[in-house]
């Protein structure tokens, strides 16, 4: 984490803090609290307190900024990939302060604002009706509940780009309405780690349909640890798990880095098109 991200929507990754408390289904096997364990940080759930980075640290993204005015690129850095940047606690008010700060005096970085509580963004968000050119909202809506629930929330805020991730994707989403007037990037892909749950391939390839016909920035982030029986598990040097998901596909168990991250065989790296402010 940090500069040079392995993410691949995203360049880098900026975490103001650590620690936060699941809040969806999303959440279940939520990588960052295995990471925070792996680590020794006992971050995770409402009673911790979270952990707090040093100013070396939050000095990273001034030094980008000072790189992309000088190459004429424009990196993104996910904010925040181990924390909620809008989880609501007190002690983190002077923290998400210094964090807008940060953004306001950053203007050649792009901020990707992740967060699963956007009903808590115009209330603790510094700015109302006009946002920094810089700043992109996104949410993760991994069921179609929790688009009908979240996605109204997103709408309601102005952000130059409006964003959801759909990762992991436990369910089919129609979503094309929000995509004709309110989002402007899909990201999605399946789940990766020990318990990862399979995901329907005709999930992410209705996802796909709906974001062509509305013209629709649409990135497959990966598959995760689960793969389509399409001869991919013969890769493998022993039998993988199977497991046959809702459109009677069979997905193997092999792996991210076998499974990989194409879509019908192509790789889907869309990024939105942003129009400034003059």
């Amino acid at each position: 984490m940090g500069a040079n991200s392995k993410i691949e929507w995203t360049t880098h990754t900026f975490n103001p803090w650590w620690g936060c408390t699941k809040v969806s289904e999303a959440c279940k096997h939520c990588y960052a609290e295995a990471w925070a364990k792996r680590v020794g940080q006992k971050v995770w759930g409402p009673r911790p307190e979270r952990r707090l980075l040093s100013d070396t640290h939050w000095r990273q993204p001034l030094k980008w900024n000072r790189d992309a005015a000088k190459s004429n690129e424009r990196p993104r850095v996910f904010c925040a990939s181990m924390a909620d940047v809008f989880e609501d606690r007190d002690e983190l008010i002077p923290h998400r302060d210094r964090l807008f700060d940060l953004i306001e005096a950053t203007p050649n970085l792009d901020w990707l604002l992740l967060t699963k509580r956007p009903q808590n963004v115009r209330r603790l968000a510094r700015w109302d009706t006009e946002w920094p050119d810089n700043v992109w909202l996104g949410t993760t809506v991994e069921l179609q509940k929790r688009a009908e629930e979240l996605l109204p929330y997103i709408e309601a805020v102005p952000a130059k780009v409006r964003f959801i991730s759909a990762e992991p994707l436990l369910g089919p989403l129609e979503i094309e309405p929000w995509l004709e007037t309110t989002i402007d990037w899909v990201i999605t892909g399946g789940e990766s780690g020990p318990k990862a749950r399979p995901a329907s391939p005709k999930w992410f390839t209705d996802l796909h349909a709906q974001c062509m016909r509305t013209e629709t920035a649409f990135h497959f982030k990966q598959w995760g640890d689960w793969a389509p029986g399409d001869g991919i598990n013969l890769l493998t040097k022993s039998k993988p798990a199977e497991s046959v998901v809702d459109d009677g596909t069979p997905m193997f168990r092999v792996g991210k880095k076998t499974a990989g991250r194409r879509l019908n065989g192509e790789l889907h790296d869309g990024l939105p098109k942003v129009v400034r402010s003059a």
